[in-house]
């Protein structure tokens, strides 16, 4: 006869196996939920890198308006793509979805260097030699006149740099500069042209902080000049103006784009952007620019009856990273103008369809392409001469992609820069 504490030990056993069991049960449940949702990731992930890839194969205006569809032909690999036109560059955004599950990533798009076409220096034939003194130092191919390169003694300065004046190949350039992608160039001049609505000020905001996956956010300021401070503007967005931007260097910002007749920068500013102007760019000492930047001088119209020298200006202990160029339709007498102050660190392109004039121990690591150089000294100006100046195409890092703008750009687009991602 078995005893009554028996029935509890069965009852007992037949609870843990039941908590057993249903503990199994449960944990295939998630197990098979997060396999399903890691599947789900894994393609999407797959399906966003797809329309990366499209993005970057297909040419530049074939997104422009944007395009959903399914990659292939189900329901299941949906994606929506976009290109942007962003200054120099293209932002391109990638969205897939299926379901209520959805991945993005946005980047930025550039060129690789075109090696037969890259120069540490592009000197146009003028008929006359290019004059080195100082620590004067030239790495990397170069094009300069017929005349050829020869040494000088300016301001009590011997040349004191390496023996073979070049360290590269010397190549002989024409009478004009590679041009300009005029492709690109057009666009600036249709946003020119265009009426551009939003916000007319931004002085009561903390932050603003727009996603490139939001159609871009405009602030035009018209005609009346500002000065912005104490402020952190972000993303997709554009300042445009029809007088004077000031940033002050309490300003935080990174990816937008800034479009005015005039532009001042304060010292101490830190930041990446890309400032475009028809009349000046005027940057204070000890500021630093992050790649990519870009600072550009962009005239489409006639100089007028009283021409005005378009200029880019970069004060003293300025480093910058990313592209500096001047553009003129229509030539003038006065032509535009790139001046570096003194110990200016530029990493990247200076493009000067006109004049390139430099003081003392300026350091670019890239490529210099200009129509002519003009050295101050303290009484005298010295066209085509060198003094301390250090050029050094190889110093530039093998991954620095450009814009298509650039006369160097190859055919080969990739991702700049990820700006966005889930």
């Amino acid at each position: 006869m078995l005893k009554a504490s028996a029935l509890y030990i069965v009852i007992i056993i037949a609870l843990v196996i039941g908590i057993l069991c249903s503990s199994l049960i449960v944990a295939a449940y998630f197990y098979r939920n997060e396999y399903q949702k890691k599947f789900r990731y894994d393609r999407l992930q797959n399906n966003i890198n797809s329309g990366v890839n499209i993005l970057l194969a297909t040419p530049d205006t074939a997104y422009s308006n944007g395009n959903t569809f399914s990659l292939y032909n189900d329901d299941e690999d949906s994606v929506s793509l976009k290109k942007i036109f962003w200054g120099i560059y293209d932002v391109g955004s990638s969205i897939a979805f299926a379901q209520k599950d959805t991945l993005y990533k946005t980047f930025s798009i550039g060129y690789n260097l075109d090696s037969a076409k890259w120069a540490a220096l592009y000197l146009i034939d003028e008929d006359r030699p290019l004059s080195l003194s100082g620590k004067t130092s030239i790495i990397g191919d170069v094009y300069i006149p017929k005349a050829g390169v020869t040494t000088s003694y300016m301001d009590n300065k011997a040349y004191q740099g390496d023996q073979r004046l070049i360290i590269g190949a010397k190549k002989i350039s024409k009478k004009t500069l590679p041009p300009l992608l005029a492709a690109r160039l057009i666009q600036f001049h249709q946003f020119s042209q265009q009426t551009h609505n939003g916000d007319t000020s931004v002085s009561r905001k903390d932050s603003v902080v727009q996603s490139f996956l939001l159609p871009t956010k405009y602030v035009n300021f018209k005609k009346e000049a500002q000065n912005i401070s104490n402020i952190k503007l972000i993303g997709n967005l554009i300042l445009t103006s029809d007088t004077t931007i000031t940033l002050d260097s309490t300003v935080i910002v990174k990816d937008i784009i800034v479009f005015a007749k005039s532009i001042k920068v304060k010292t101490g500013f830190h930041g990446n952007c890309q400032l475009f102007a028809r009349d000046s760019i005027s940057i204070d000492s000890n500021c630093r620019f992050a790649y990519p930047s870009c600072l550009g001088i962009l005239r489409f119209g006639q100089p007028g009856l009283v021409p005005s020298q378009e200029q880019i200006f970069l004060g003293s202990k300025c480093s910058f990273a990313g592209i500096i160029f001047t553009y003129e339709k229509t030539e003038s007498i006065l032509k535009p103008t790139i001046a570096l102050g003194r110990s200016v660190k530029i990493i990247g392109q200076v493009y000067s369809q006109g004049i390139l004039t430099n003081i003392d121990t300026v350091e670019v690591d890239g490529s210099v392409f200009t129509s002519q150089f003009l050295y101050k000294s303290s009484n005298t100006l010295y066209k085509n001469y060198l003094v301390n100046l250090k050029l050094n195409a190889k110093g530039l890092s093998p991954y620095y992609l450009t814009g298509d703008l650039c006369p160097v750009a190859g055919q080969k687009k990739k991702v700049l820069q990820w700006l966005e991602a889930n």
